[in-house]
């Protein structure tokens, strides 16, 4: 704080108006010479010093009012004092007293202590019923998870909140009787706490504690190790999923039952081959997340407080490589990343039938992905350019720097847009019957509209494909006594209408967060998309082998794959090279494609925002 004021004047600049730092005296000659940077003597330097600061005092003390009346007051005295001494110095032509330095020194000393005692003020009170409505809250948040269907169809949060209304209102009343003024805080703190201990005075207590162990490992979250700490728990969140199968008895084939039972009190069980099937799957899956788990760990940046680690050497712009071997390797592993995010995303869409017609959603899929690939691929190549070389083609990498991300933008943008005027990927193949008895059915439509909302393509869609299932029903066989073993109804993408748009979606949204990270992020963005199909495949593979060992009418959301979700959010924020630190922010995100700079501030502030939440965003 001193040194602020200390330059200002040195440098015959304004001191700050927020500053209240002290001059540094010995920068200052006692006695003012023409030879000194500003020709300022000690005591006139803290004279301007204590002008500006009791400036700033008496604004402070007019818009806020934390500050004691009597240390105010004595603050003034003391200014008017030493005002009133060095004027009639000055005006009489003498130096001021050595006396009156240690005045204007005390001075300025009292008003920092006095501002600092003012803002660094905490009520433990405070703080702690604050931590106590936190802590109430969050277990009663768990709670309602659980009891969701009972909360809402017999409205038990009614009286809750009626009561948490009355203490309020309560509160707010006694103090305005009593004070004179109402605080905020408290009324609407005591309204959260009674109506929460209300709540988990009726409600807690049916409430079973014994799906309550696995919170217990979120306490253990360390600030410097975070990133390792998060990627343990998801690995042994993850671990959890099959073992609790097992435990249950869903992950192996039930035994054959007992034949001499009756039909009726014969237990239901999936077909062993579908068992085996699934159990294989999630195996197969849960070693794709753990592979990715260990991998990431490579991309992790570190701490200011991590003395002895090593930064991931992928985080460095290909270009600051100096070895041209190591340069070349980390552009192939890069470009290969690329082209398999673009193969599996295109392959994931084809298996599933959602590439069979021609649509706007296809056409993104088809030819945007693969065209804003390769532009991403040139630019990198291009950014990978040492700056020595190629001294002759300086103009055109320029443009090149400026235009190919620039393209890669548009085209990522302009799928994103067709992707939201026209999401459906259902298509309909119409089967032409053996033998036609001469009433021919509607022509069939591979589009159920064109370019209306997703939920009336949807109304349309159903009705059209009951209508085909009835038509062809009632055709029965052919005339020659011949059977078609073809489906009635044939339709691409049909199991798939709600995933095919969003896994599209989280594609071109990661080129579009890749192209802000640095060239070696791509394959960690591989990882992040592995590791998101891999939490997505054990959550479906867990509820098909659990779907007939639980009965239950109503809808009930698991907790498992909604936290593992929220862990990989977070343990691929710091597999991108990213920190919670300010320091730690890639600036460089708000330059790509605008090398020469920026006229205002919102573009490359949303450019940071997308580079810095990235993995959150792709996996909200």
């Amino acid at each position: 704080t001193d040194l602020v004021p200390t330059l200002a004047l040195l440098l015959g600049v304004p001191i700050p108006y927020s500053s209240v730092g002290q001059v540094l005296l010995p920068l200052f000659p006692q006695n003012g010479s023409r030879g000194a940077p500003t020709g300022l003597s000690q005591a006139e330097a803290l004279w301007i010093n204590v002008k500006q600061v009791n400036r700033f005092l008496e604004t402070y003390s007019n818009m806020a009012k934390d500050i004691p009346p009597d240390s105010l007051s004595q603050l003034r005295a003391d200014f008017s004092n030493i005002s009133s001494q060095y004027l009639a110095a000055v005006h009489k032509g003498h130096l001021p007293s050595p006396e009156l330095v240690v005045s204007m020194q005390n001075y300025l000393t009292a008003v920092r202590e006095t501002c600092r005692a003012s803002w660094a003020r905490f009520n433990p009170f405070k703080m702690a019923a604050g931590l106590l409505i936190l802590g109430v809250a969050c277990m009663l948040c768990y709670v309602l998870s659980e009891l969701s269907q009972v909360v809402i169809h017999e409205g038990l949060l009614k009286l809750p909140i009626l009561s948490g209304l009355v203490v309020g209102l309560v509160l707010a009343a006694g103090q305005l009787f009593l004070q004179g003024y109402v605080e905020l805080s408290w009324c609407m703190g005591a309204a959260a706490l009674s109506s929460e201990v209300f709540f988990s005075k009726r409600e807690v207590v049916t409430f079973r504690p014994a799906h309550a162990g696995p919170s217990g490992a979120f306490l253990a979250l360390y600030v410097i190790y975070e990133g390792n700490v998060v990627t343990f728990l998801l690995f042994t969140l993850s671990i959890y999923v099959p073992l609790r199968l097992n435990w249950d008895g869903l992950l192996v084939p039930l035994p054959p039952p007992d034949t001499q039972k009756p039909p009726r009190l014969l237990p239901t069980a999936l077909p062993s081959s579908v068992v085996r099937r699934q159990a294989t799957i999630l195996l197969v899956w849960l070693g794709v997340l753990v592979g990715s788990l260990y991998l990431s760990l490579s991309f992790h940046n570190c701490r200011e407080e991590q003395g002895t680690c090593q930064p991931s050497p992928f985080l460095s712009q290909l270009s600051r490589v100096q070895n041209s071997q190591l340069r070349n390797l980390h552009y192939v592993l890069s470009v290969g990343s690329l082209a398999l995010w673009g193969y599996l995303l295109h392959r994931w869409l084809r298996h599933y039938g959602n590439l069979n017609c021609t649509s706007l959603t296809v056409f993104s899929a088809c030819f945007l992905v693969p065209l804003a690939c390769v532009c991403m691929g040139l630019h990198w190549a291009v950014s990978a350019t040492p700056e020595d070389t190629f001294r002759n083609l300086s103009e055109l990498i320029g443009l090149a720097q400026v235009f190919l991300p620039r393209v890669t933008f548009c085209l990522l943008g302009l799928g994103l847009l067709l992707l939201w005027v026209d999401p459906m990927t259902v298509f309909l193949k119409s089967k032409t019957p053996l033998n036609s008895r001469g009433t021919s059915l509607p022509p069939p439509k591979y589009r159920a509209s064109t370019g209306i909302s997703p939920q009336a393509e949807l109304h349309h869609l159903i009705p059209q494909l009951y209508q085909r299932i009835r038509h062809s029903l009632e055709d029965g066989g052919t005339e020659s006594g011949e059977t078609d073993s073809r489906p009635a109804v044939e339709a691409y993408g049909l199991g798939t209408v709600y995933s095919a748009p969003l896994v599209l979606l989280c594609g071109l949204l990661g080129l579009v967060l890749l192209l802000l990270h640095p060239e070696g992020m791509a394959l960690a963005f591989l990882l992040l998309l592995l590791e998101a199909g891999a939490v997505l495949h054990i959550h479906a593979c867990s509820a098909n082998l659990s779907s007939l060992h639980k009965h239950s009418n109503g809808f009930s959301v698991p907790w498992a794959p909604v936290v593992s979700w929220s862990l990989a959010a977070a343990q691929f924020f710091h597999a991108t090279g990213h920190l919670p630190t300010f320091p730690s922010i890639q600036w460089g995100a708000a330059f790509v494609g605008f090398p020469q700079g920026h006229t205002g501030t919102a573009l490359p502030a949303s450019l940071v925002t997308l580079n810095t939440f990235s993995s959150h965003i792709i996996f909200a």
